[in-house]
């Protein structure tokens, strides 16, 4: 039979992994998701960027068009 002080530290070294693997998880889901959100904005202002680009070079082809 094991002692007592074995058997709770068998249980705090189980507790401690599990609890760590949850908030291991929780923290890389956080992170992962806080990345993603910033390269979707990153992505809709580059998107925002060239169409503003293209419109200008439309308007200057059409302004020299005009003359």
């Amino acid at each position: 039979m094991r002692p007592a002080s074995q058997k709770w530290g068998y249980i705090r070294i189980m507790t401690g992994t599990i609890l760590g693997g949850i908030l291991g998880f929780y923290v890389m889901h956080r992170l992962e998701s806080n990345y993603k959100e910033r390269m979707n904005e990153s992505l809709r202002n580059y998107e925002a960027e060239l169409r503003r680009k293209k419109d200008e070079r439309l308007n200057e082809f059409d302004e020299s068009s005009k003359f």
